[in-house]
């Protein structure tokens, strides 16, 4: 994109007049030309720069109210980290003298760390395991009638055959099988029923080769995106570590991962139950909200859908937000480990940023807010005031 576009964009921005389209080529414009501007200049030359830049911008004066409730915007639209290249592209590269915001330091021979991608392991339930990063698409295994396939758009389909179907031989809905995610994985499986199940991360989905005539039960370990094809005479349960959540058709988002201190059961769509495996606390929602499980109760809330499932559209998006738990997830998808002070993690912080981008260039548009630094050594991030 040229510059004059980019002026173009950016002045409809500051008027609030662009569209999801124009800020996502914003942000795109912004992180190639960092790379073009990383190759002809000094990084020193460039976080100064950006110091300056940052400190000049109409909307800066604006955020100070909002920093002083110590909310760290990260912004989506990265329409600020637009306007300090735009200003470097044009040679507005002044002053060497002042202490800089953005300064990710790299320790020796660090490589590019990269975003995740579709990853999984599939275990049979003779044990045997596949690699479906390795396996060619096609027809994976057949288990008495129900066919497993790799399409090459990196989807586990299962398919059953209509003997199978009508039977619903119950040494079918005996014999598990396990889809795990890696850290810096993540994969669709299109369930028997037809019901369909995105994996995030680090995570583990348990489910019978074919359902019983009674119910459709699964197991999860991490987080999954649900779209439950709707069968009245057959509710479907998914138990996670402390929970079972009964729907009969529904879209919802379930992040249960161990180590996790909350469980969080987002609805999109139709109705479901939350209650817990071992207690009497129960929950139903309804579209549009949240139940968060912790010490053994619910607390219902109204939430944005869309940032529950922003993962599934390879987006981090954060909405007040604490910076231990953004650790998390970063960590988990582009398999790092990041150690950060404990007095830093209850930092707030609000916005987005692409999965898809590499770790740098995450944690860069993070050090615009200029309270938090990075140091990255091999795989391994440390967090710095």
């Amino acid at each position: 994109m040229q510059n004059k576009e980019a002026k173009e964009l950016l002045n409809k921005y500051r008027n609030g007049g662009c569209n999801e389209t124009e800020l996502a080529l914003l942000e795109s414009w912004y992180l190639e030309d960092t790379e073009v501007a990383a190759m002809q200049l000094s990084m020193e030359e460039i976080r100064q720069a950006k110091t300056q830049v940052w400190a000049t911008l109409p909307v800066h004066d604006a955020q100070k109210s909002v920093a002083q409730k110590k909310v760290r915007r990260l912004w989506s639209s990265v329409a600020i980290a637009a306007s300090i290249v735009l200003c470097l592209t044009a040679g507005i590269i002044l002053l060497k003298t002042k202490p800089n915001i953005g300064r990710t330091v790299f320790k020796g021979e660090t490589a590019q760390i990269v975003p995740g991608g579709n990853n999984a392991v599939l275990t049979l339930a003779d044990g045997s395991k596949i690699s479906l990063n390795d396996a060619e698409n096609g027809q994976l295994a057949n288990q008495s009638g129900i066919v497993i396939t790799k399409t090459k758009d990196g989807q586990l389909v299962y398919s059953i055959s209509e003997s199978a179907a009508a039977t619903g031989d119950q040494k079918l809905a005996s014999a598990h099988n396990t889809i795990t995610t890696p850290r810096g994985g993540q994969y669709q499986v299109n369930l028997p029923d037809g019901s369909r199940v995105w994996l995030n991360a680090a995570s583990s989905l348990k489910y019978p080769a074919a359902f019983s005539l009674n119910e459709r039960k699964v197991e999860l370990n991490g987080e999954a995106y649900f779209e439950v094809s709707h069968d009245q005479n057959r509710p479907f349960k998914v138990a996670s570590n402390r929970q079972v959540v009964e729907v009969l058709g529904t879209h919802f988002n379930i992040s249960a991962y161990a180590e996790d201190k909350l469980e969080k059961t987002t609805l999109l769509a139709g109705k479901v139950r939350v209650k817990l495996q071992q207690g009497n606390a129960e929950a139903v929602l309804r579209p549009g909200e949240q139940a968060v499980l912790q010490n053994q109760s619910y607390k219902v809330l109204e939430v944005t859908t869309e940032d529950a499932i922003a993962w599934k559209n390879n987006a981090f998006v954060f909405n007040n937000e604490e910076l231990g738990s953004i650790l998390d997830k970063i960590s988990r998808w582009y398999d790092v480990e990041v150690t950060c002070p404990p007095e830093m993690e209850k930092m707030i912080f609000t916005g987005s940023v692409s999965r898809n981008k590499s770790i740098t260039q995450a944690l860069r548009i993070m050090e615009l807010t200029g309270t938090v630094h990075f140091k990255i050594e091999g795989r391994r991030i440390t967090v710095m005031p």
